[in-house]
């Protein structure tokens, strides 16, 4: 079922330009914060947040892609000869073009004897303008590194580059401070008209796409946030991953940090809980993934950075040692009894949750393992005696915290002992239902899932564990799906483990299998790449066990191992089954479309001029044309992303017509009377949303099976109801809690999308014709929805 790629195996290509912005990357060092996501096809970005006068981002374009999955891989080309990029430069907040220690391009390479070289190219003697807004043209054969040209000249051997690395820094960037700032200072540098022109301007990219398997992708944002959000897509749509994707947003990187004097290091602000380039990178992402149809599940965890994390929120060991994970350097667990950690999290869900909503996106809020941590390894110390938690367990039983003993989860308690544990369990399931109350008191309608890692609970050398950390509050309903994950029991193979822990959780909480999901992976260390073979079989476990979403953790380690997961026979049956995409296509696009409805008859004419009509369809079909929308490069990049995210004819979507997509006249919002939808008779709780047109006595019933939803007023006998109803945005089903009485007339109004294909797998497309006004047609054609039949 799956097999692990290798660059020579890439067969299906496309092409890129060479600096195509979707393939930069950045990087920084801590704590500095620094992102990058495109605008359009030829626009970059590139946000930064410095905090100390020695902070130093990176725009860098790699000569061999070291991100892609093999099979997806632009191609390696050193040789820069005949090349020459050109782009405007446009900064705020940075050091400018003309400063000593400015913007530098260093370019890391060879010479011509084939010694490793460096060069440092002074981007002001290329440009064109002001030190912030800049045209820089960079011709590679003509290339000089050196301050002040000619007299210092160093010229750049063009023929092996394995590097270019743009340097941004802050005005008052030195070297060798590392003082802080006196705030922290945010920029942001747009490359915008990127072009290249010359020989090997294009590269070939891998175009392999694998058929959707049934699986959804995990990642962390600790591992991707160096590339763009489009990079990061294009990879999970082209391995056939579909559905969600869940993104742990990280312990150590979306943060907004203020120094704190009294402790000499920077500390989580709570006042701002993303910072600037995380907030921008996340905002992309929602957005695309929302236009490809891909639900995103944001997960936010206890975890945080311990360097940056206020000493009075760590969870602590009975002898006062912060509670600490594996990592390098380490991460420590926030205190469910803190209450300011807890509202520090939960100011960070509401952050997330706002740009999910911002991007037209459900809001999916993830609690990420919460626990009272207990140590790795086989090392049990309880870390459960901070000062908050023994202070409020004091002030709200009156009773002393009991005797601190280093192995306490391994033993069985004494009586005073169990009653606390079974209080720092009631705490956490308080701490976790709060969070998920604040989501849904901001965002009605959210989503609250909880991830729960059996392997670190549910352990058998420490019973006392599932005492603290699978409390009874957290039983069904108090979550609305449950994400389990078990990866350490499925790469060692442990699959009584795995099934025995997995039951356990599922039973003593209450959900369905049906309504959770499960988390396969992951590879930690490339060495370890034969521990896919474990991961896919559990996938296939879990698909037959019933689980309504299998995600494979992460894509990080898929992309570096080269994992390819195949269909199985049902699985592709189901998937082809479902055709459809509930997402819309942009409205920059569809506004300005032509075309309307069609119908199929056959006409025969006799020899006197007399026809005969038979008539095919009952119900129109309707066909439309995207080509006169398309005015402008970035509505071209938007179809094109598109139709890639729609596979062409694969996946149906919804589509505005602008010319009828509500109940009654365009110009005026939806009344509950606009449309009659039936009559009651005393039994029926169900009936389609239909709209009627009349003209000259004759009457063509619409069924509409694609509402908007929120969109959707309802009145029975000329009353309107305001709730007793439902109605399925993706079948146009309206389902009463009681039946309507007899004779009751029911009514709606509503505004609707039309669910329709691209007529054609392929796309004829040139930027030359979109400029001369000259794009052939793109068709769309309306499809028969059989979930509203």
């Amino acid at each position: 079922m799956y097999w692990l790629a290798k660059a020579e195996d890439q067969r299906a290509r496309t092409f890129c330009h060479r600096f195509d912005p979707a393939f930069w990357t950045v990087n920084f060092p801590r704590p500095m914060m620094a992102s990058l996501v495109t605008e359009g096809a030829d626009t970059l970005v590139l946000r930064c947040v410095f905090y100390r006068r020695s902070d130093l981002a990176g725009l860098i374009w790699w000569s061999e892609d070291r991100l892609d999955h093999p099979l997806l891989a632009y191609e390696t080309a050193r040789d820069y000869s005949g090349l020459t990029l050109r782009f405007r430069w446009r900064s705020t907040g940075l050091r400018g073009l003309d400063a000593v220690f400015g913007p530098t391009l260093t370019i890391e390479g060879r010479d011509a004897a084939g010694a490793p070289r460096t060069w440092y190219v002074r981007l002001w003697n290329y440009a064109d303008g002001t030190p912030t807004d800049a045209w820089v043209t960079l011709d590679m054969d003509r290339l000089a590194g050196g301050f002040v040209l000619p007299d210092q000249a160093d010229p750049v051997d063009p023929r092996h580059i394995d590097r270019l690395f743009i340097s941004a820094v802050p005005p008052g960037y030195d070297p060798g401070d590392d003082a802080p700032l006196p705030a922290p200072a945010d920029a942001t540098l747009t490359l915008s008209e990127i072009a290249v022109s010359g020989t090997g301007r294009t590269l070939a990219l891998g175009d392999t796409g694998v058929k959707p398997h049934g699986l959804a992708l995990a990642t962390g944002y600790d591992d991707v946030l160096s590339q763009t959000p489009e990079r990061l897509l294009r990879d999970g749509l082209h391995l056939g991953y579909r559905g969600a994707l869940n993104i742990y947003v990280g312990m150590s990187h979306y943060f907004q940090l203020a120094w704190d004097a009294g402790e000499g290091r920077f500390l989580v602000d709570p006042a701002r809980p993303l910072n600037q380039p995380a907030q921008a990178w996340f905002a992309d992402l929602f957005a695309r993934a929302a236009a490809q149809g891909v639900e995103t599940i944001a997960s936010v965890s206890f975890e945080l950075f311990d360097a940056h994390a206020p000493g009075a929120w760590a969870q602590r060991a009975y002898d006062g040692s912060r509670a600490l994970t594996g990592w390098d350097p380490p991460s420590t667990l926030l205190s469910p009894a803190n209450a300011d950690a807890m509202t520090y999290v939960g100011d960070v869900m509401l952050a997330f949750s706002a740009l999910q909503a911002a991007a037209g996106a459900p809001v999916r809020a993830q609690i990420g393992e919460p626990w009272w941590w207990s140590g790795l390894g086989g090392v049990r110390r309880p870390a459960i005696y901070d000062a908050s938690a023994t202070q409020a367990y004091t002030a709200e039983t009156g009773q002393p915290v009991p005797e601190p003993r280093h192995r306490l989860v391994t033993e069985i308690p004494t009586a005073d002992q169990a009653h606390y544990l079974d209080w720092l369990g009631a705490r956490l399931a308080a701490a976790t239902n709060a969070l998920g109350d604040r989501v849904r008191a901001a965002h009605p309608g959210a989503q609250i899932l909880m991830l729960f890692y059996t392997p670190q609970v549910l352990d058998e050398t420490a019973p006392m564990l599932a005492r603290i950390n699978l409390p009874a509050g957290w039983a069904a309903p108090a979550f609305d799906r449950l994400q389990l994950e078990d990866y350490t029991h499925v790469t060692r193979s442990d699959w009584w483990a795995r099934q025995r822990g997995l039951d356990r959780a599922l039973a003593d909480l209450g959900y369905d299998r049906r309504d959770s999901d499960y988390f396969a992976g992951f590879v930690l260390r490339p060495e370890d790449r034969d521990q896919w073979a474990a991961i896919d079989r559990a996938a296939d476990l879990a698909l037959s066990e019933g689980y309504d979403r299998v995600f494979v953790w992460a894509q990080s380690q898929v992309a570096r191992d080269g994992y390819v997961r195949f269909a199985n026979p049902q699985t592709a049956q189901e998937d082809a089954m479902q055709g459809f995409h509930d997402v819309r296509l942009p409205a920059t696009i569809s506004f300005g479309s032509s075309g309307g409805p069609a119908f199929s008859t056959d006409v025969i004419e006799t020899a006197s001029g007399y026809e005969q009509r038979n008539v095919n369809w009952s119900q129109s079909r309707s066909e439309y044309d995207l080509a006169p929308a398309i005015r402008a490069e970035a509505d071209l990049a938007t179809l094109l992303a598109f139709f890639r995210a729609r596979q062409g004819r694969a996946f149906a979507f919804r589509f505005q017509d602008w010319t009828d997509w509500r109940s009654g006249p365009t110009d005026l919002a939806p009344t509950p009377l606009d449309q009659v939808i039936a009559t009651g008779d005393g039994q029926t709780t169900r009936f389609a949303l239909v709209k009627r047109y009349t003209a000259a006595g004759v009457e063509q019933v619409r069924r509409i099976s694609k509402p908007v939803a929120g969109s959707v007023r309802v009145a029975v006998a000329g009353v309107e109801r305001p709730d007793g109803w439902q109605v399925d945005p993706a079948t146009g089903w309206l389902d009463f809690d009681t039946p309507p009485a007899p004779g009751d007339l029911i009514t709606a109004g509503f505004d609707f999308d039309v669910p329709v294909r691209f007529a054609d797998d392929r796309l004829s497309l040139s930027l030359a014709d979109m400029r001369a006004g000259m794009v052939d047609s793109i068709r769309l054609v309306e499809v028969r929805d059989e979930d509203a039949a």
